[in-house]
C-alpha cells in the first residue's frame, strides 16, 4: 500500500463548488485522476461505486469524460446494494450499468454485482457471504481498492450504513447483509465501515442544504455510530466534494 507521501493527492480535503454541475464535473474528474494514476502505478485499478441520484449523475459526468482510463484494466464493486430482483430499477448495478458501464469496454469477469434477491442467492445473509468472498479474493491479492466513492444521506449515511445499526457498529465483516433499513427498501447487501476504510482514497460527494449539518458533524469529527459518514476514511486520502448549501455549516 502507498503511504500518504507517495500520494499525489492530500490526505484530507474539502472541496465547495458553487453548484451541482461544477460539483460533478469535479467528481469526474477525481474519479479519471486516482484511476489513471492507480492504473500507471500498478498496472490496473478498482473503483466501489456508489448509487443515489449524485453517484448515477456522476457515472454519467464520467461517460462524458473519461479522460485515460483503460476500462479493460478497471475492477469494479458496489459499496452497497438494495435487494431487489435483477432487473429492478431501483438496483445500483443496473443504474451504473446504464449511466456508465455498458458504454465503456469493460471486462465482464472484472465487473462484481452484489447477487439479485430473484438470483443464486434469494437469502440476504447468504449473497452478503458470496459477495464478502469477492471483496476479500480481490484485497488479499491487491491490499486496497484503489477509489471508494460514497454519497451521505441527510441523517449522515454512507453506503446502507445508518446511524445507531449493527451494520454501522461492525468492526470485522467486510460485507454485512442489512434487513431493517429505515430508508426503503429495507432489505440490502453493504460493505462495511472496515471495508470502507481499506480504500486507498475516499471520495464523498454531498449536495443540498438537507445535508450541511450532517456535513459538518461528519468533517468535525463526529461519531460514526451517530454520524457513520465520519468513519469513511481513506488510507492515503479522504476527499469531501461538496456543493455551497451542503457545505453551509462548515465553520
Amino acid at each position: 500500500m502507498s503511504d500518504h507521501t507517495d500520494s499525489p493527492f492530500p490526505s484530507d480535503t474539502v472541496e465547495v463548488h458553487l453548484d451541482t454541475e461544477s460539483l460533478l464535473t469535479a467528481a469526474a474528474a477525481r474519479f479519471v485522476s486516482v484511476v489513471v494514476a492507480a492504473q500507471a502505478e500498478r498496472g490496473a485499478a478498482s473503483v466501489v461505486l456508489t448509487g443515489g441520484g449524485t453517484g448515477i449523475a456522476l457515472l454519467e459526468q464520467v461517460r462524458k469524460s473519461p479522460g485515460g482510463i483503460d476500462w479493460s484494466r478497471l475492477e469494479v464493486f458496489w459499496g452497497d446494494e438494495r435487494f431487489v430482483p435483477a432487473g429492478d430499477p431501483e438496483r445500483n448495478d443496473l443504474q451504473a450499468r446504464q449511466a456508465l458501464l455498458d458504454h465503456v469496454p469493460v471486462d465482464p469477469a472484472r465487473v462484481h454485482p452484489v447477487a439479485a434477491s430473484d438470483g443464486e442467492y434469494p437469502d440476504p445473509v447468504e449473497a452478503a457471504a458470496e459477495y464478502s468472498a469477492a471483496v476479500h479474493a480481490y484485497l488479499t491479492e491487491h491490499g486496497a481498492f484503489d477509489l471508494h466513492l460514497l454519497g451521505m444521506g441527510g441523517e449522515g449515511h454512507v453506503n446502507s450504513l445508518f446511524p445507531h445499526t449493527d451494520a454501522v457498529r461492525e468492526e470485522h465483516e467486510l460485507v454485512v447483509a442489512v434487513t431493517d433499513s429505515p430508508k426503503p427498501p429495507s432489505v440490502r447487501v453493504t460493505l462495511t465501515l472496515p471495508a470502507v476504510q481499506r480504500s486507498r482514497h475516499v471520495v464523498l460527494v454531498v449536495g443540498g442544504a438537507a445535508k450541511a449539518e450532517a456535513v459538518a458533524a461528519a468533517i468535525g469529527g463526529a461519531d460514526p455510530l451517530e454520524i457513520p459518514a465520519a468513519g469513511a476514511t481513506g488510507i492515503d486520502s479522504t476527499t469531501w466534494l461538496l456543493d455551497q448549501e451542503a457545505a453551509a455549516a462548515l465553520r
